[in-house]
């Protein structure tokens, strides 16, 4: 929610900054290739689906995902395919996320640092491969809108980590792909174009290697990762 405050605040200071009867930058979109770089916040959280065994136990009374918040560092490749239509990738795309699950135990273990509300975190350093398609109107003097949708494999560096004894939370698998799609605008100004952009991504593969051993994993069946991000691209 707090994205789309910011994109509704940004867009009539880009506006403003648009000079009417001036169009900048007349050929930008014409070019076969463009390059861009691209930096944006996240704020993503883990889908998840309980195992059978949750209810059989009595140590662990509530499971819940949390929201947290990270930053997209990315360089951006763009291929012109027709005047509306666009192929973009991201050859180098790093994702930096710290997503957390909250447990509330019945009888917590005070020499493990647990509460009755105990939150473990699971930071993320992803290296992420989109392949997408964007559509674009007509362009409106220094203004243009587009939406995009594709794509996106993505490797965990994190989840590679061997992590030691009760600290082990989850273990997770270091490949994910899934689907993301999003809206976005183009300003052109005199020797650049900025583009605010806002993504969903929606994980498909079950990055979840459950662990019967683990106290905090074995009471969770499958997870899915989730993410809503805003971002800001120079071409």
């Amino acid at each position: 929610m707090r994205y789309v405050i910011f994109v509704a605040l940004l867009m009539p200071m880009l506006a403003q900054a648009q000079f009417k009867g001036n169009i900048n930058l007349p050929d930008h979109d014409s070019k076969r290739l463009r390059f861009g770089i691209n930096v944006g916040g996240n704020q993503s959280h883990y889908n998840f689906i309980r195992h059978p065994q949750f209810l059989e136990q009595d140590s662990i009374t509530i499971v819940e995902s949390i929201n947290s918040t990270g930053i997209n560092l990315a360089w951006l490749v763009n291929v012109n395919l027709s005047e509306h239509l666009d192929f973009r990738t991201y050859p180098l795309n790093l994702t930096f996320t710290e997503k957390a699950f909250q447990y509330k135990l019945r009888f917590p273990q005070r020499a493990f640092e647990e509460d009755t509300l105990t939150t473990k975190k699971i930071q993320g350093i992803s290296l992420a491969l989109p392949l997408q398609i964007k559509f674009s109107s007509d362009r409106i003097e220094n203004f243009k809108v587009y939406m995009m949708a594709g794509v996106r494999g993505e490797y965990d560096f994190a989840a590679a980590k061997k992590a030691v004894g009760n600290e082990q939370l989850i273990k997770l698998n270091k490949f994910d792909y899934g689907l993301e799609a999003g809206i976005g605008f183009h300003f052109y100004f005199p020797v650049f174009v900025l583009t605010p952009e806002l993504k969903i991504s929606y994980g498909l593969s079950n990055v979840h290697q459950r662990d019967e051993a683990l106290k905090y994993s074995n009471v969770i069946d499958k997870i899915n990762s989730r993410s809503v991000s805003f971002s800001l691209t120079v071409e």
